[in-house]
């Protein structure tokens, strides 16, 4: 990993990428809808930890050496498209995980998370995704952002469908994950899921690997939410068509792949920010992982 990288290094590479953004995007996901929280949501634990602004349009979350808090959505949903626009807690975030996730209920459960892996004043924020299919995770890649996202609201989103799970930050997709049944590898398609978001402490792992300690005199430390957009299908009113599918937005031949202008743009993010692939890693996995094959191609 270059641990050395900081924002100073990403200008030249966001220049590249606002001069690229007037392009279409072809297949991507239909924008998401500014919503209030409490049309999905509702807190989990530590509720006076949850701070509501603007009629509930923006939330922050909180936490402190006591406890962290967070939410999840109401209903549980099979395949669709869920988005966050989220702000990072600012400063000396070390030991700090931000998440935004989908998860089965069931022990064997499927999983899709963002988590967002604090760090010293000055250093980038990580930010790692994982999938978890049939119980079976260790699918880990991390990369560094373009820009700092503790500066203002961007945006993160799932699109899971019956062919792929693209995970996207402003739209720009950062990695994919391809339904290799063929190959026998598991995909999450007949476990509902709700969506999670939480803020946590993980000094034990999450920073430098757990040598950067949380510092409790920076507390509390604070992420903002707004823009609580999910276009999903929920299993609990029809799950009989969840299951079926065929006739959302997310399942046309738009959206069983990326296009030619979002390969590209997976292309860059691979060749400029990534800093952990689990298919790469051949000391964890001496034999790669099947579905690395379809990661390695896209």
């Amino acid at each position: 990993m270059n641990m050395g990288f900081t924002f100073r290094n990403v200008g030249i590479y966001a220049l590249v990428l606002l001069m690229a953004s007037g392009m279409a995007m072809g297949a991507a996901p239909r924008k998401a809808v500014n919503v209030p929280f409490g049309r999905n949501y509702v807190p989990t634990w530590a509720f006076d930890h949850i701070k509501y602004f603007n009629g509930g349009n923006e939330i922050q979350l909180l936490l402190d050496k006591y406890t962290g808090t967070g939410f999840q959505s109401k209903g549980s949903y099979l395949f669709g498209h869920f988005s966050m626009n989220i702000r990072m807690v600012p400063g000396d975030s070390a030991g700090t995980v931000t998440a935004f996730y989908l998860s089965s209920q069931n022990s064997e459960h499927d999983e899709i998370d963002f988590e967002f892996l604090g760090n010293r004043s000055g250093q980038p924020y990580i930010l790692q995704t994982n999938v978890f299919t049939g119980g079976k995770g260790d699918r880990e890649q991390r990369i560094f952002l373009w820009f700092d996202p503790t500066k203002d609201f961007h945006s993160y989103s799932i699109l899971w469908n019956l062919y792929q799970i693209v995970f996207l930050v402003d739209d720009i997709p950062i990695r994919v994950f391809k339904n290799s049944k063929d190959l026998g590898v598991k995909f999450p398609f007949n476990q509902p899921m709700k969506l999670y978001s939480s803020l946590w402490n993980a000094d034990d792992w999450a920073t430098r690997g757990g040598l950067e300690k949380t510092d409790w005199s920076k507390a509390p430390f604070i992420a903002a939410y707004k823009g609580f957009h999910i276009d999903g299908c929920e299993s609990s009113v029809n799950a009989k068509f969840c299951a079926t599918q065929g006739q959302r937005w997310w399942d046309q031949k738009a959206f069983q792949d990326l296009d030619a202008y979002q390969y590209r743009r997976l292309k860059w993010v691979r060749e400029r920010f990534t800093i952990y692939n689990y298919c790469a890693d051949r000391k964890r996995f001496p034999t790669m992982a099947p579905e690395c094959k379809r990661d390695r191609d896209a």
